[in-house]
């Protein structure tokens, strides 16, 4: 999250600045890198219940840590959130 928004990447606002509040971060995972991050908490679970658009994918960016393995990671942003 931190990433895309110092890269400014349209469509991950993170209004919360990556407190877990807000899901205005909400991405999809390439479908190869699923199983690659650990599974979302129950918090963040939680708030993609109320995200648009929630997939089997979903995540919230600002819970994915960069990580040297997780170079070439492919993520999508729902179409409500693209300009």
């Amino acid at each position: 999250m931190e990433g895309a928004v110092r890269a400014g990447i349209d469509g991950i606002d993170a209004d919360c600045g990556g407190q877990l509040s807000c899901a205005t971060c909400h991405v999809y995972l390439g479908e190869d890198w699923v199983g690659r991050v650990p599974e979302p908490t129950e918090d963040e679970d939680a708030l993609l219940e109320f995200a648009a658009e929630r997939q089997e994918n979903s995540r919230l960016s600002c819970q994915i840590f960069v990580r040297s393995d997780l170079d070439g990671m492919e993520i999508r942003i729902p179409t409500h959130q693209a300009s």
